[in-house]
Order: structure tokens, then C-alpha cells, then sequence
């Protein structure tokens, strides 16, 4: 009879669970799960899966629901397992994706020097928004497709790996995220969180950190909705039992100098190597996983983690596990290396000079990617190639003084060859002040952070 119980709840269920949410009425975990295990067995139609997201979108999910929904898809796949003596070591962290963050390139590393290990499961660049496993690629030899057996080898011999998502993990997701761009669900809450924190919590992870971005540049323009996503996030995440933070930080200029793939790459090198410094946000995950008591501890474990170059041969032994030549990585990593005798240099640079005199007060950091997007930078389908190459540095920073006719931006490009017109806009990403605005200019990155 429960044979017969199962039969007649996949019979009626996908078009009365989609009846049930479009008016408004709450799942079950039952029906959730029904619903996730249809997706990841392709036991419904398309035109279902789409009619159940828009209903979720309009309607919403409350926190249980978005907690079950999660650990449906969470569980749709390969769940990752680690040895017993890992046990609240293994962290990660997210970011909503920014103009110029390289932060996962340098704090991965830095954590897995500090004895944390790090299986740092990213993504690629879609849109304006450049992505961690892109500007890996630019590196020679580095692979990012490892199946989760020699992701846990990496971590035993390295503490960190910068992997794509496998086709075991999370299967239910990647359904789900490819027809959430085709329905124009994708800025729904409960949709967006399942995503990130089911490839989080298919990690296992004992400690989780989310830099959630507003501003102009980010997905969330006011910090109110980031604010929104940020609480959804961490109230999900640690329903799923991991300890969970997010850091609402501002995105309306560059993070960092560079923009684009192979300079973001040679930036954070020079972070590695103590040349550059870069603000990281996730030092609370040495917080929270007990290895330091408080902030001040783990930005000073951190900071000697790079300064004695540990986090830097970190760097290192990842690039080798995960593909590049010895000799590749041993020059990259070492002092006085010429880069470009590595990466892809493009054939053409450029630099713009300043038109006025002044404060640098802004860079209009979503106008610039969009503009390096355009020259080749970035994709706008899934999949299509990028060229590495291309990408902009800042010649100066926010509250620097400029005189008329400094040289303030350094463009690469290939083809295509910038018009006119982009030469313009960009010209226009720079804005100048007066002296009496300093101050405005030099503001805290990190506006909030929540913790429960």
C-alpha cells in the first residue's frame, strides 16, 4: 500500500505543489522534496520546474521552507566528506561577485597557511562580474576540474583547492540555475540562497563566510536588499548546522588596482608577495573556527601568513596539484619574475590621462567591467571563451591628489579595438573633487556584519 501511496503522490503532486505555492500556501519538507528529487531524476517537465520557480518567486518561501529547499538540493548529489581530525577546520568563503575581487586567490592560501583547509568550490564570470575560476584559468597548465578524491588528497598535502563544481555535486542546482536565467527568477530570495548555500553545505564545512555587495557595481544596488539576502543566507546556513557569517561591504569602484583576468592574477601575486596590500574581509573565519579568540588575532595571523611568504608557497603548491608545471609556478612565485614571460600579455596598452585637476573622490567600477566585458574580458553566454589578456589597471587611488594630464588608468586590449565612444565612458568613470571632500572618499568597505 505505500507502494501504492508513492504512485499516487508522484501522480497528483508537481501540478498541486505548483497550485499549492502559486496561491500562496507553505511546503512541506515532503513536498520539497518531492519536488528537488523530481528535478535532479528529470521526472518533470521543464515547463513545470519553470511554473514552480515563477510561483516561488512571486510568493516567496518562509525561513523553514528555504532551510528544507537547501538541504534538498544539498543532498541532491555527492555530499563531500573529511577525515575526523578536520573537524571544525574546514572553511570557506562566498562572495555575490564584485568588479576586480581576486580576494578567493589570495585568502585561500592565506587560510590553509593559518591551518585551516580550504576546498574553495567557485564559479566562472558572467555578465560584468569576473570569475575565480576565469582568472585561474589564465595561469598555464591550472586545472580547476578535479573529482572530489584528489580534491581531499589537495587538502591533506596543500590545506586549499580552487575547483569548479563537479557533475555529482549538487546536480539539482545546476537545473534549477540554468532555467532561473531563461524564467527571470533570478533575483528571487529563497532561489538565490539555495543555490550558494547548497554548494556551501555539499562542502561540508564547519565555518562559512558571505561578503554580500550593494552599490553600483554589485547585484544589489541599496544595502537595505543585500541586507535582506545577507540574513537569508546565515539564518539558512546555520539551520544546515554550519557556522555561518556574512559582511555587507560596498561595491562602487574596483576591489583592488586591476580589472580583468591575467592582471588580477599578477595583483594578487603582489598581495602574496607583500608588494600590494588588499583588505580581507573573511579573517572572522579564524574566529569562528576557534582558532584565534578574537578580530585583531586573526588580522595579525593572517598579515604574518603572507609576510613570511607561508601564504605565498601555499599558493604555489596549489597551482602544482592542480596542473601548472613546477617551473611555471616556482616563477611566478618568485621575487623578481616577469610575469608577462608566463601569462598572456595583450598585444595593445593604453593609458588615459586625467582631464581636470583634484581629489580622485570615485571610479565608476561597473562602467569599467562593463567596458572590458565588451573589449573581451568577460562572456555573455554560458561557456563562450574570454580572452585573459584583456583588462584595465588603476594608476591612482581614491583620495590621491591629480594634477591635469597624469596618466590615471592602464587599458589592454586585443581586438576588439576600444571605440571612440568607450574611450568616453571611460574617460567618465573618474571623478574628481575638490579637496574638502577627502574624507567621503576614504570610507570603511564594510558597512555591517551578521552573524545570526
Amino acid at each position: 500500500s505505500s507502494q501504492h501511496q508513492n504512485f499516487q503522490t508522484n501522480m497528483l503532486s508537481i501540478p498541486d505543489l505548483i497550485k499549492k505555492k502559486r496561491d500562496g500556501m507553505k511546503l512541506s519538507d515532503e513536498e520539497i522534496k518531492t519536488f528537488i528529487q523530481a528535478v535532479t531524476d528529470k521526472t518533470i517537465q521543464e515547463c513545470q520546474t519553470g511554473a514552480m520557480l515563477m510561483a516561488i518567486w512571486q510568493k516567496g518561501m518562509v525561513a523553514k521552507e528555504t532551510v528544507t529547499l537547501t538541504k534538498e538540493m544539498m543532498t541532491s548529489g555527492e555530499v563531500m566528506s573529511w577525515p575526523d581530525e578536520w573537524a571544525g577546520l574546514v572553511v570557506d568563503k562566498h562572495s555575490t561577485g564584485g568588479v576586480g575581487d581576486k580576494v578567493s586567490l589570495v585568502l585561500a592560501p592565506a587560510l590553509a597557511a593559518c591551518d585551516c583547509k580550504v576546498p574553495m568550490i567557485s564559479g566562472r564570470g558572467l555578465a560584468h562580474t569576473g570569475g575565480t575560476l576565469d582568472k585561474l584559468e589564465s595561469i598555464p597548465g591550472f586545472n580547476i576540474h578535479q573529482p572530489i578524491g584528489q580534491v581531499q588528497e589537495i587538502l591533506a598535502s596543500v590545506g586549499c583547492c580552487i575547483v569548479g563544481q563537479t557533475e555529482m555535486l549538487v546536480p539539482a542546482d545546476r537545473v534549477l540555475y540554468a532555467l532561473r536565467d531563461a524564467t527571470s527568477t533570478v533575483d528571487s530570495l529563497p532561489l538565490i540562497t539555495g543555490s550558494i548555500i547548497s554548494k556551501k553545505g555539499a562542502e561540508s564545512l564547519s565555518a562559512l563566510v558571505l561578503d554580500v555587495k550593494f552599490g553600483r557595481a554589485a547585484l544589489y544596488k541599496d544595502l537595505n536588499s543585500a541586507k535582506e539576502l545577507a540574513q537569508s543566507l546565515v539564518e539558512v546556513g546555520n539551520g544546515l548546522g554550519i557556522r555561518t557569517a556574512a559582511v555587507l561591504s560596498s561595491m562602487d569602484t574596483t576591489i583592488g588596482r586591476c580589472v580583468g583576468n591575467s592582471v588580477e592574477v599578477i595583483e594578487s601575486l603582489e598581495t602574496l608577495k607583500g608588494n600590494v596590500y588588499m583588505h580581507l574581509f573573511p579573517i572572522h573565519l579564524l574566529r569562528m573556527t576557534g582558532l584565534v579568540s578574537e578580530l585583531p588575532e586573526g588580522k595579525k595571523r593572517i598579515s604574518d601568513a603572507v609576510v613570511s611568504g607561508a601564504a605565498l608557497s601555499k599558493f604555489q603548491a596549489m597551482m602544482e596539484a592542480q596542473g601548472v608545471a613546477r617551473e611555471t609556478a616556482q616563477q611566478l612565485c618568485s621575487t623578481h619574475t616577469n610575469y608577462y614571460s608566463i601569462l598572456r600579455k595583450s598585444k595593445h596598452q593604453m593609458e588615459l590621462k586625467t582631464q581636470d585637476s583634484g581629489v580622485v573622490m570615485d571610479v565608476d567600477g561597473l562602467c569599467l567591467a562593463q567596458i572590458l566585458h565588451k573589449l573581451g574580458a568577460g562572456r555573455s553566454q554560458a561557456g563562450a571563451p574570454i580572452n585573459h589578456s584583456v583588462g584595465a589597471e588603476l594608476l591612482v587611488s581614491l583620495g590621491q591628489r591629480v594634477n591635469k594630464g597624469v596618466s590615471w588608468l592602464q587599458l589592454h586590449y586585443e581586438s576588439p579595438v576600444p571605440t571612440p565612444d568607450q574611450i568616453n565612458r571611460l574617460q567618465n568613470c573618474l571623478i574628481l573633487g575638490s579637496d574638502a571632500n577627502t574624507q567621503t572618499c576614504q570610507q570603511s568597505l564594510v558597512k555591517e556584519i551578521i552573524t545570526h
